[in-house]
């Protein structure tokens, strides 16, 4: 199959996370605006081309006032930096369907390469005669590594938020004509 343009469906998609909360519990969260355009055969990722962008103003931990925090300088400090970008660099098949894809992600003005398993999970047509295909990401990165660092000290020792956040992705994206 050639390479061709897919636009990513937000109706039945996501990026959500998960961060360790007070050394004991962790804290899920998603983020409801994000685009991506994709230039890929689905069936052999390797040669794609994936560019990924978030609106961290859209994060949503179902708790407003930590929202709200995260919106800071404190955190993302979105009036600086209010998106969070990937692009591409490497893509490397790791078994039938399983690949790593590796890019620059850029976050708080900082960029670092970071890499994601994907998996392909299959391709078909809607009853609208569309054509669809699904992926799933799994990551994770250091927020340290992009100078997110605020913290609170615990009085039973550790720290109030995790360094460590896992990424989990769902694409369903439409092929374009």
């Amino acid at each position: 199959m050639a390479k061709t343009k897919w636009i990513v469906d937000p109706t039945h998609s996501s990026i959500d996370f998960t961060i360790r909360h007070m050394m004991i519990a962790k804290v899920k969260g998603t983020f409801h605006t994000f685009e991506a355009n994709i230039e890929a055969d689905p069936t052999d990722l390797t040669t794609a081309d994936v560019q990924f962008s978030i609106d961290l103003s859209s994060i949503d931990t179902r708790n407003d006032d930590r929202d709200a925090h995260l919106r800071t300088a404190d955190f993302f400090d979105i009036e600086k930096y209010p998106k969070l970008t990937f692009q591409s660099t490497q893509i490397t098949k790791t078994g039938d369907g399983e690949y790593n894809v590796t890019g620059n992600l850029n976050l708080h003005g900082v960029t670092r390469p970071e890499t994601f398993s994907v998996t392909f999970e299959g391709q078909g047509k809607d009853p609208w005669g569309n054509e669809k295909a699904g992926f799933s990401g799994q990551g994770s990165l250091k927020r340290s590594d992009y100078g997110l660092t605020w913290n609170a000290a615990l009085e039973t020792g550790g720290v109030l938020v995790g360094d460590e956040v896992k990424v989990s992705i769902e694409i369903e994206a439409s092929k374009q004509a």
